[in-house]
């Protein structure tokens, strides 16, 4: 995996735009900046490029607070705050909906300021310290605030100041309109990494369950954040977003942008310069990618929810180690079965792959598959196959360590019992 993400970083390295200059801390960063990240929901990161490096999390934090607005106040109360309908505007569009004077959606500037005054907090710095421990329990450890981009931003917050003044003349935002942007721009400083992002993402895809099984926001709220952020999460790229890539999404001004896909996977790609709609130009050439390789569509949805990755059997001392598989095998089912079989010791023991419960294997998942096999060969393993319905054609495999183009081909059973004979 960490592979595929190394040389997917490669591919979609050709980068254009230009980083945001209109906050003077952010024009500073390195442009040449580039990572990737993808967290499973049991707590698996895979990453690649430069995923230590921090940033701040920008708009990527909206639909997290929305999601804590929700909480706090119901999504009634949130509804008559803020609409849910995509604006096809610039982030920082100054429009409401005439008629209610709602923000069109929590995901432009006028909707996520409205958000975060709707958090619940005892004043304006205890609603701030109650997001920034939202956001810590999502990524599963203590974030902070870069002070430096939040007085850099803060300089150059005309524009959000006059939308919640804006926010405040029509009846819609009750607070003081100065310390909500103050509190809204403190938490676009969130500093982070593509790692964390991934993960935070990777909550949402789990129903809001993190991965050690705590629960940190309702299934209820999740998916009214997932279906915001599919619509609007682009601003007005959405639907070429959504037909192209089709995963719920949102992006950054600091480069860095999250996609969710419900049940499967949090993503997180990092790099400075952006589009001409403000989003990482790389960063979406490499979610173009993904999804393209890995079917990750929310179109393509799976036949049946029947899949099921089993624990390898424990076998006696000699007997070969036995992955057993059943059900429907797409990106994430074929990623925990790479990741059983990368617990196998070097070694020249037996390993046996039982696929006859598979009813489908899709071309991701192959793929994944042969390369565990490849791999197990290098390091020595025997490779038995149980496919009496061939669902994995032509299981050749380079094996060659220098690209000369040696081939293994496993040996492939109908039934279990016979693969385990000596």
């Amino acid at each position: 995996m960490n592979d595929y993400l190394a040389e997917l970083l490669e591919i979609c390295g050709e980068d254009d735009g230009e980083v945001a200059d209109y906050i003077p801390e952010l024009a500073t960063a390195d442009p040449d900046r580039y990572a990737i990240a993808i967290a499973t929901l049991d707590g698996q990161v895979y990453s690649a490029g430069d995923a230590d490096v921090e940033f701040t999390i920008q708009s990527i934090s909206k639909p997290f607070t929305y999601a804590l607005a929700i909480t706090d106040q119901g999504l009634d109360g949130v509804l008559e705050k803020i609409d849910v309908e995509p604006s096809g505007d610039a982030f920082n569009e100054i429009s409401l909906e005439p008629s209610t004077g709602r923000p069109r959606n929590p995901m432009i500037n006028a909707g996520a300021i409205e958000a975060h005054a709707l958090v619940a907090g005892d004043d304006a710095d205890g609603r701030s310290e109650r997001i920034v421990e939202l956001y810590s329990r999502l990524a599963g450890r203590e974030l902070s605030v870069d002070e430096d981009v939040f007085e850099s931003e803060l300089s150059t917050a005309d524009r959000n100041m006059a939308i919640a003044y804006m926010l405040k003349t029509v009846g819609t935002l009750d607070d003081d309109p100065a310390e909500v942007v103050r509190g809204y721009t403190r938490q676009c400083s969130v500093s982070v990494t593509v790692e964390d992002l991934a993960r935070m993402a990777s909550v949402l895809a789990a129903n809001g369950v993190a991965a050690d099984g705590t629960r940190v926001l309702e299934t209820s709220v999740t998916r009214q954040v997932l279906s915001v952020m599919a619509t609007c999460g682009m601003y007005d790229a959405a639907g070429d977003w959504l037909t192209t890539v089709g995963i719920p999404a949102k992006s950054g001004v600091a480069g860095g942008l999250i996609g969710v896909l419900p049940g499967q996977v949090g993503i997180a790609v990092f790099s400075p310069r952006l589009d001409e709609h403000g989003n990482s130009s790389r960063g979406v050439r490499a979610f173009e990618r993904l999804s393209a390789d890995m079917g990750l569509h929310l179109m393509e949805a799976p036949e049946s929810a029947r899949s099921v990755v089993r624990t390898p059997k424990s076998q006696e001392e000699g007997r070969p180690s036995v992955h057993e598989v059943a059900g429907d095998l797409r990106f994430i089912e074929a990623e925990r079965v790479l990741r059983g079989l990368e617990g196998e010791p070097e070694g020249d023991g037996v390993v046996v792959i039982d696929l006859h419960r598979v009813h489908r294997i899709h071309d991701v998942a192959r793929r994944m598959l042969l390369e565990g096999v490849r791999r197990l060969r290098m390091d020595g393993h025997e490779i038995r196959l149980v496919d009496p319905d061939g669902l994995l054609p032509d299981p050749d495999v380079d094996v060659s360590a220098d690209g000369s183009g040696d081939q293994y081909t496993p040996e492939v059973f109908d039934d279990l019992d016979t693969a385990l004979a000596p």
